[in-house]
């Protein structure tokens, strides 16, 4: 990635495609940003005008009901007008290419794509393709990235725990597929999280983790004891090609999340998982639904959080809306 791509000329977000390359003051601008937004969901009017008269397409080449709807969500909420492209129905299809279409929605005089792509790169390359009045925001690109869900994972991480500086987060699961994790690990070494776990079967568990400044375990309750967050992430069966897991019950029995591995946490411990879940998997109902799980409060805040990266790269200062 050419190092300030993401960035204008005055340090200013212009795209937002990974949490690489941003600084904690950039992310601190990002969660305060979000923060002045959090309240707009419960007003009688759910809308402030800073994107008015902007058009925002939502280019999901992959499948993802609740990203793509809090995008669009996020877009309402700031007055812009949205456009959702079909991708199955789309001249992709049909055998335009993907630079054709861009150029085609350009001449539309659409001003920002949200990009989701199974492809690791792909919103990258159309950053670096499109017009220079276009921003880009990547919504999750293969097992590279997802930065804005990294982003409201780190906003409810601190509406909870405010220092990060005193955390120790364990991530569990999938870590060989999860783009997720990756963005989240680059994200609280960034915040200057005190520990980042991660856990996982040898499987799942890539060659490099310890390059990105994380405690590698294979062994759930030594890794999740006194964590003050734990983050479980989905199995991307549709990922994995070959054999990774002996069965589900076995992945279960070793690394699900149960009631009584609770108590191996820091007693104010929090239990967040980007979604979907698979119950009985990766953690039981009564986790999911217990009195620890922040889960839908992340579902929540990820609408405050997409509005944020939104209105920064279009360079508009929220406040104007009160």
């Amino acid at each position: 990635m050419r190092p300030n791509l993401q960035l204008d000329e005055q340090g200013r977000l212009r795209h937002f495609l990974s949490i690489q390359g941003l600084d904690r003051q950039m992310l601190n601008l990002i969660l305060d940003t979000a923060e002045s937004f959090a309240g707009v969901s419960n007003r009688t009017v759910k809308k402030v005008p800073l994107l008015r008269g902007k058009v925002i397409a939502n280019l999901f080449f992959e499948n993802s009901t609740r990203t793509r709807t809090t995008f669009e969500l996020a877009a309402k909420r700031l007055s812009a007008d949205v456009l959702n492209l079909n991708i199955s129905t789309s001249a992709t299809s049909k055998g335009e290419t993907l630079l054709d279409t861009l150029r085609n929605l350009e001449a539309m005089q659409v001003d920002m794509f949200v990009v989701r792509h199974g492809e690791s790169g792909a919103a990258h390359f159309i950053a670096e393709h499109c017009a220079p009045h276009v921003s880009v925001i990547n919504a999750g690109d293969g097992w590279h990235a997802h930065p804005t869900q990294a982003m409201l994972d780190m906003f409810t991480i601190r509406r909870h725990k405010p220092d990060f500086g005193r955390l120790r987060i364990a991530i569990v699961g999938d870590l060989r597929h999860s783009r997720v994790a990756r963005s989240q690990i680059v994200a609280l070494n960034t915040l200057g999280a005190a520990e980042v776990r991660v856990i996982a079967p040898r499987t799942l568990m890539p060659n490099d983790m310890r390059s990105l400044g994380v405690h590698p375990f294979h062994d759930l309750e030594a890794g999740i004891r006194d964590a003050d967050v734990v983050i479980m992430l989905r199995l991307q069966k549709e990922r994995m090609e070959g054999a990774f897991l002996p069965s589900e019950q076995e992945y279960y029995r070793l690394f699900g999340l149960t009631e009584e591995r609770l108590d191996l946490l820091h007693p104010e411990a929090i239990v967040m998982h980007p979604g979907p879940i698979n119950r009985g998997v990766e953690m039981d109902s009564e986790v999911a639904d217990g009195p620890r799980s922040v889960i839908l409060e992340q579902v929540t805040y990820g609408i405050a959080v997409r509005m944020a990266v939104m209105s920064l790269c279009m360079q508009q200062t929220p406040g104007a809306e009160s």
